[in-house]
């Protein structure tokens, strides 16, 4: 491991992952909590993509993004959590400079993606609620496979210089690497050269895709309470706003912890290293977990058919 961290080597074929910095004799029993919430994870966006597969009555708008948003929650999870566990249980911190690369793609790409997804379902809200009586012909299935396709491509095309960038610069000084995956960040502050364009890039695809999704988002949510407050009645109005309480779940589950954690690694120079991490994988795991919980129980339709396969089963 010594000569793993020298300063004498060209570019490396591999990279190492400490997983959480700090913090190596309780990888086993912080891998436990981690472990059981990516089954969570697995298990919830499976049951989602099953029940609205199997229920044609859930063949609508909301609920083919919904499905949308849990693919791309199995993608995000599964970029990063199997490479954790077999660090905390087999010691397993070699990745191979493509692979890490692969990885930084997918985790970038598939959480724009999620951002664009959530957007999609706030336009969603916004015609269900402004005007429902135009909600079936405004959003038809193949304008919702336009939205999904364009947030795809997106994503696909916003990403592809994150990796490009990495490749380019030089790698002389170490090739380890304090996280348990191949952040953008953390990759190419290895980089013995002057990485202001990653650095620059970065926080202009935070603040122009992340952020403008953000605004489209407080816009429809404007929209929507402007809405809401000129309904009659206080019950109307919370029976009303009572159908956009999941998806204002999912949006805090993606944005708080993805903010904290792209502005830390740019300005926290203070803050401790595993701090970065535990923020790092709060943001790759806890939206994936929370998501399908949420609609889950939020969603009266998908609660429903849950409750009616699981009673059935046992009869």
């Amino acid at each position: 491991m010594s000569d793993l961290n020298t300063t004498d080597f060209t570019n490396p074929s591999t990279f190492i992952l400490l997983g959480i910095s700090g913090l190596e004799a309780a990888h086993i029993w912080i891998s436990i909590p981690f472990c059981a919430m990516y089954t969570i994870a697995l298990l919830g966006n499976f049951t989602i993509l099953f029940i609205v597969k199997r229920e044609p009555s859930l063949h609508e708008p909301m609920f083919y993004f919904l499905c949308m948003l849990a693919v791309t929650d199995l993608v995000m999870s599964t970029s990063t959590l199997p490479k954790m566990l077999s660090i905390f249980w087999f010691n397993s911190r070699e990745i191979s400079f493509s692979a890490c690369l692969t990885q930084m793609y997918f985790i970038h790409c598939f959480s724009e993606m999620e951002s664009g997804i959530l957007v999609a379902m706030a336009f969603d809200r916004y015609v269900a609620i402004c005007h429902p009586l135009r909600h079936s012909t405004i959003l038809t299935n193949s304008v919702v496979a336009k939205i999904g396709l364009a947030v795809v491509l997106r994503s696909v095309i916003v990403t592809l210089p994150y990796p490009f960038l990495a490749r380019r610069w030089p790698y002389c000084r170490t090739n380890i690497i304090p996280h348990f995956y191949c952040g953008h960040m953390a990759v190419v502050k290895l980089a013995c050269a002057d990485i202001r364009i990653s650095s620059y890039y970065g926080l202009f695809d935070l603040l122009s895709v992340i952020g403008m999704d953000v605004f489209f988002i407080a816009v429809s949510y404007t929209l929507i309470l402007q809405a809401i407050f000129r309904l009659p009645t206080k019950d109307a109005r919370l029976k009303t706003f009572g159908t956009c309480i999941s998806h204002v779940c999912a949006i805090l589950a993606l944005y708080v912890p993805d903010f904290f954690s792209s502005l830390m690694y740019r300005f926290g120079q203070n803050v401790p290293l595993h701090f970065f991490v535990l923020i790092a994988s709060v943001y790759s795991l806890v939206p994936p977990v929370l998501h399908p919980i949420i609609y889950g129980v939020r969603t009266r339709q998908i609660r429903g058919r849950l409750l009616q396969l699981l009673t059935h089963r046992e009869t």
